[in-house]
């Protein structure tokens, strides 16, 4: 465990480094008291354990609490796209899959045919019909699954898709009747059923996914997020996610807050910024006791110097959640509380990419990646406390 930790938070994630450095550094061989586990071991020994190591996440935040450093209050909430170990050329679109499984049972056709009249059919030099057989059978079953997969997907989109699709013709339907016109605009587009032939699967790791980067384009990944103390900086709530869209990210957020041990203290403000805005969320923070400070949309630069400093006129007593939410983050106070996510969330980000350089996955799966940002994050609130004890 100290060497996984240890050489997380400097930067060193793969085994064979792990082994490599026990012979040429300091630190590491004291770490191993002068051994050498091979790489093997430690990459068993991580793969089989995550779930145990998962477990240590509390017991590190509870260390900086006896030494006072941590007390829980206000919490930032991020994500960031992190990369899998998988290539996007390695993915498998439903179309494609289609027009592959009829090339290659073209194929197995024709060898067959040429399997049958091998006495009277010259076959090309170095042509073994079993091997080729082997493997098209094989590539048949790969892509059988693929579409298996694809299918499941679409399947379960439609699901989620449904409901929402349902709520809004009812509301059309419900205006409609009300005003006695025609509403305006388009009428709800139904859900696709089944998949569309651009809907696709990654054949190294079928579990990541698609997903637009902040630089531009698309990359192979995983979405990880983290909830980051304001004060601490340390990292107090952490998930994985096969979502490209943070908006459902929220409420798992508050819910590893309350998991976390009662000496903790409990949370008492969220921030996060306009991707996490939704009625539904604003409403789980405050059914928690938790004041919501999440952005509507996205802040306008160089806003005009007065509106810096007047406060808004205060909402009507029977407002709702979300206009007492828009009315809080427009004051001076409000404004001040959200500034702080800049400094937090996305700071830590920025550590863990390009200080303890972590830009990709080593393992591959959804369970094995949820694991692998665990001991990411763990690594990365023992650097902190080592500051912070300072």
């Amino acid at each position: 465990m100290a060497l996984l930790f240890y050489g997380y938070a400097t930067g060193v994630f793969s085994s064979r480094k792990l082994e490599r450095s026990t012979y040429d550094s300091v630190a590491f061989r004291f770490i191993a008291a002068n051994a050498h586990p091979d790489h093997d071991t430690i990459a068993n020994f991580r793969r089989r354990f995550l779930p145990q190591i998962g477990q240590l996440f509390a017991q590190i935040l509870m260390i900086a609490h006896q030494v006072n450093v941590l007390k829980l209050g206000s919490v930032s909430l991020d994500g960031s796209k992190v990369k899998a170990n998988a290539s996007k050329h390695k993915a498998l679109s439903y179309e494609h899959a289609c027009k592959l499984e009829t090339q290659i049972q073209a194929e197995v056709a024709e060898l067959l045919r040429k399997a049958e009249a091998a006495d009277r059919v010259d076959i090309p030099d170095g042509m073994i019909i079993p091997e080729e057989l082997e493997r098209r059978e094989k590539r048949l079953a790969a892509i059988a699954s693929a579409k298996i997969e694809i299918e499941k997907r679409a399947a379960e989109r439609h699901t989620r898709e449904q409901p929402t699709y349902e709520k809004k013709v009812a509301e059309r339907a419900k205006k409609e009747q009300e005003t006695g016109k025609k509403a305006k605009g388009k009428q709800p587009k139904p859900p696709q059923v089944g998949p569309s032939a651009k809907d696709q699967v990654n054949l190294t790791d079928g579990e990541s996914r698609i997903m637009p980067t902040s630089g531009g384009g698309f990359e192979q990944t995983y979405n990880a997020q983290a909830g980051v103390d304001t004060a601490s900086k340390l990292i107090v709530s952490a998930h994985v996610t096969q979502q490209a869209n943070d908006k459902q990210e929220l409420v798992p957020t508050l819910q590893n807050l309350a998991a976390l041990p009662e000496e903790l203290g409990t949370a008492t403000e969220l921030i996060a910024d306009s991707v996490y805005f939704s009625e539904t969320n604003v409403t789980a923070c405050e059914d928690r006791k938790i004041t919501p400070y999440i952005a509507v949309d996205r802040q306008q630069h160089n806003q005009p110097l007065w509106d810096r400093f007047t406060e808004p006129p205060p909402p009507p007593d029977n407002a709702d959640c979300v206009t007492r939410m828009k009315y809080r983050l427009k004051t001076k106070a409000g404004k001040e509380v959200y500034a702080r996510r800049k400094v937090t969330s996305e700071p830590v980000f920025g550590l863990i990419k390009a200080v303890m350089g972590f830009r990709s996955f080593l393992l591959r799966g959804y369970e094995a990646v949820k694991g692998e940002w665990n001991l990411v994050c763990m690594a990365f609130n023992i650097k902190r406390l080592h500051v912070l004890m300072r």
